[in-house]
């Protein structure tokens, strides 16, 4: 029997890669479990990931930053993170990689490089942990609920302790809640486990008790009876959208901060990473995560506006489906939606286009904007058409925001998309709110004019910019390393 000696070392190499990254997963695992220190590859999250996924990773990291991240590489650093004593943090191991290779005659093995780049990281101090409480249980609340379960940890962070909800709490109230937390049409599986407690009126989610609690006004509750306290409320409901109605919250007993998951009247509007560090949580109770459009494009337009300054401008948004919309033709208070929302592209208004403002002044008045609801549950395409003040080029444009997606204060917001065949269900489980789509930018000749197309899971993505934000009021954010 002949044998191809290349393919056979083809298998061994595969073989080790493969049994690298279970040694990898464990060392993520333990450093999460044992010290609340989350490894990520590029922003993209690595705990319960399985092994093809984070090879995939690796490949994606590769091509971003046109250099080899080899598993091998991420087992040794992440092996010499786990020898040191630090506190809980959250560090990119693709960027830490990357560097290692780009200084490798600084230092004299991989433990000495990451104790200088983390040497910081011992002034962040001790976090103390959040007791949270989702008023409302749909879309964005369930995602929330369960990023937040599955990134638990050590409870050092947030912790969520309790769901509101109208009507009685029944067994059959719970075990629907809890089916529709175990299982989504769009976003699959949890990746855990989710049972009920009808005597106590909880669901027990990842072995951890969720009290389950019916209130018609947010000001009768009294969240101290469950152990709560000085809790953040995030309000997923849409019913209270201005500072009055909102402040309701504040009157209930245990509660401490509020967080709105639309936009606001009255009060911040803020997109993370762009506008969250001038609203200080000791200053403000109450804020708005905006919305998941403003949270798509107001990154994107950041760079932009920095650099090169944005005269005018008009987005269009290709926007999936809502639970505002009809299954079939029926009345409806706006024009047009009341139309089958599996059968029609429907025109709607949206109010994105001057909510970007809130955040970044310099734009006030300068972008037009509307919307087309399209026949597809989840993923959405943000198009903006926009007139410079300076000119530029389709290479100066992609190697700005690529600059953006892999350093400084817009990494966690900006995913930059080497893909030539991206379409919209390929970015939904992304958890960056703003997808460039690298590949489908024009520029006009002048080079005054630009086009891009920015993809963003309007569920997925926007649920990771109200954690992040969350994290930012509660003030448990940990030491970084991006």
């Amino acid at each position: 029997m002949s044998f191809d000696k290349t393919y056979e070392k083809e298998l061994a190499f595969q073989a080790d890669r493969r049994k690298a990254t279970v040694e990898f997963i464990k060392i993520v695992s333990d450093l999460w479990y044992d010290k609340a220190i989350e490894l990520v590859l590029f922003r993209n999250q690595l705990i319960d990931r399985n092994v093809s996924q984070i090879l995939n990773l690796h490949e994606y990291a590769g091509k971003f930053v046109q250099k080899p991240i080899s598993i091998f590489d991420s087992v040794e650093i992440a092996k010499a993170i786990k020898t040191l004593d630090i506190p809980p943090a959250k560090l990119d191991i693709g960027k830490l990689t990357y560097e290692y290779h780009l200084e490798d005659n600084k230092h004299n093995n991989a433990t000495a490089f990451v104790v200088s780049k983390l040497k910081d990281a011992s002034k962040n101090g001790n976090i103390e942990p959040k007791d949270v409480v989702l008023y409302g249980f749909g879309r964005i609340g369930r995602l929330v609920a369960r990023e937040l379960m599955v990134r638990t940890g050590k409870g050092s962070q947030l912790r969520l302790r309790a769901i509101v909800t109208r009507g009685a709490i029944d067994e059959r109230i719970l075990e629907k809640r809890a089916s529709l937390l175990s299982n989504d049409s769009v976003h699959g599986d949890f990746p855990g486990t989710v049972s009920v407690d009808v005597k106590n009126k909880a669901l027990i989610i990842n072995g951890t008790t969720v009290n389950m609690i019916s209130a018609n006004a947010p000001e009768d509750i009294d969240y101290t009876k469950f152990n709560i306290n000085n809790a953040l409320i995030i309000d997923n409901t849409g019913s209270f959208r201005d500072y009055e109605a909102l402040k309701r919250h504040l009157k209930a007993k245990g509660a401490d901060k509020v967080l709105l998951t639309a936009p606001g009247k009255g009060i911040p509007n803020i997109v993370h990473g762009v506008n969250h560090q001038e609203n200080n949580p000791d200053k403000n109770d109450i804020f708005s995560a905006a919305s998941c459009t403003t949270n798509a494009i107001t990154p994107i337009l950041k760079a932009i506006e920095d650099s090169f300054g944005v005269k005018s401008g008009h987005l269009e948004t290709i926007h999936a489906y809502t639970n505002d919309q009809n299954l079939v033709d029926n009345f409806h208070n706006k024009y047009r939606r009341g139309r089958a929302a599996g059968l029609n592209m429907v025109i709607t208004e949206t109010g994105a286009g001057s909510a970007v403002a809130k955040a970044l002044p310099s734009l006030e008045g300068k972008l037009t904007s509307n919307a087309i609801r399209v026949p597809v549950p989840n993923g959405s395409l943000a198009i903006l058409n926009l007139e410079l003040k300076n000119k530029t080029s389709l290479n100066g444009v992609n190697t700005i925001l690529k600059k953006y997606a892999l350093e400084g204060d817009l990494v966690e917001q900006i995913k930059y998309e080497l893909s030539d065949e991206l379409v919209s269900s390929d970015i939904v489980g992304s958890s960056a709110p703003s997808i460039y789509d690298s590949k489908a930018t024009i520029v006009r000749k002048d080079g005054k004019n630009i086009v891009l197309y920015i993809w963003y899971d309007n569920e997925y993505g926007y649920s990771h910019q109200v954690i992040r934000l969350a994290k930012h009021i509660a003030k448990v954010r940990r030491y970084t390393y991006y």
